[in-house]
């Protein structure tokens, strides 16, 4: 197995041009998708915060036992 020629080197080229191109549909398509990740990443962090427990108390109801001892 020689070197690579130089059609070798300037098909990777153009591939990686058509992929990772400045004004390329494809790079506009990864950018998009990047950025529904992100949200999507921010919509979960969103959520746990709000839904999740806080200050150490547990989001499992409360046995008759739980409630018993609060009330005394």
């Amino acid at each position: 197995m020689g070197s690579l020629s130089i059609w070798h080197w300037a098909i990777v080229i153009i591939v990686v041009a058509l992929l990772f191109g400045g004004r390329g549909k494809l790079s506009g398509l990864m950018g998009d998708a990047a950025k529904g990740v992100k949200a999507f990443k921010d919509g979960l962090k969103d959520d746990d915060s709000k839904d999740g427990p806080s200050g150490g108390t547990s989001s499992l109801p409360r046995t008759d036992a739980e409630k018993e001892d609060l009330k005394n």
